[in-house]
């Protein structure tokens, strides 16, 4: 296939836009150029992207592909009649059904975060993500109570990743403990996490895998060596598996994917479902 082209307009930041058309272009073997074009939000912008949407069609031969979540019905107008390409936009097909279907107009809210500076939840997301940050690695053992998720694993299994995802995508105050030696000769959970177990959460990972990792950072050391990766995983998953944590390996799947299962096994009280 042709190279193909898809562009992504928002009058937002056109992450919505983006994450939307890509779960959608994930279900086809292609690869196209992605173009986000983000704070489209007034006719000028409009017909600009109009341009640039028409060259790519004219450089290319073929029509590109464009996901739209522009709420100004100006701007969405122009964008509908200029561009040369086929045209997927979201709130047309999703919020206007609801409207009907419900009786009420939407609120029409340009960015999911339209009103940062009076929105309580971007607050709460800020507020975790700096909570993630301040307890990444074991670094503080302070005010772990007020942690939503507690992630333990051996050394980049993944807990530093996944816990700001969840901060950042759920507003969950995510703290992350590295599971070390000093744990796997007494055979028991750092004292810190014991009064918090029903929100811990293990990760593990196959240890070729983890040897992998490892040597990207400190290459033929005792750390990386396979033998060495091959005993912190197998002590960590018989540690969790005494304390009666629950745990998945990371060796194949996702952040999206390892944070849904957490959310589904840990269930933070103040997450809504």
């Amino acid at each position: 296939m042709a190279q193909r082209t898809v562009f992504f307009i928002s009058d937002g930041t056109g992450i919505t836009a983006e994450t939307f058309g890509n779960a959608i272009l994930a279900q086809f073997e292609i690869q196209p150029r992605h173009v986000r074009l983000p704070f489209v939000d007034s006719v000028d912008k409009a017909h600009q992207a109009v341009r640039q949407v028409n060259h790519v069609a004219e450089l290319e031969g073929q029509r590109p592909i464009v996901f739209t979540t522009l709420v100004n019905m100006e701007v969405l107008r122009v964008i509908e009649a200029g561009c040369k390409a086929m045209l997927l936009d979201m709130f047309g097909t999703f919020v206007r059904p609801l409207e009907i279907e419900l009786g009420i107009k939407s609120n029409h809210r340009v960015g999911r975060f339209s009103d940062a500076s009076k929105s309580q939840a971007y607050h709460d997301r800020i507020e975790a993500i700096n909570f993630s940050l301040a307890h990444d690695d074991g670094q503080s053992n302070r005010d772990l109570a007020g942690a939503d998720v507690i992630l333990v694993g051996v050394s980049r299994s993944g807990k530093t990743p996944t816990s700001l995802y969840l901060a950042m995508q759920y507003g969950l105050k995510a703290a992350n403990y590295p599971l070390i030696p000093e744990d796997f000769e007494r055979q028991q959970l750092p004292q810190a996490l014991v009064p918090f177990k029903r929100k811990i959460f293990g990760l593990t990972i196959q240890p070729e895998r983890l040897s992998e990792i490892r040597n990207e950072r400190r290459p033929n050391s005792r750390y990386s060596a396979l033998d060495n990766c091959r005993m912190e995983v197998a002590e960590a998953e018989a540690m969790m598996r005494r304390a009666g944590i629950r745990w998945l390996s990371t060796t194949t799947k996702s952040i999206e994917e390892i944070a849904t299962t957490i959310l589904q096994e840990v269930r933070p009280e103040r997450l809504e479902y």
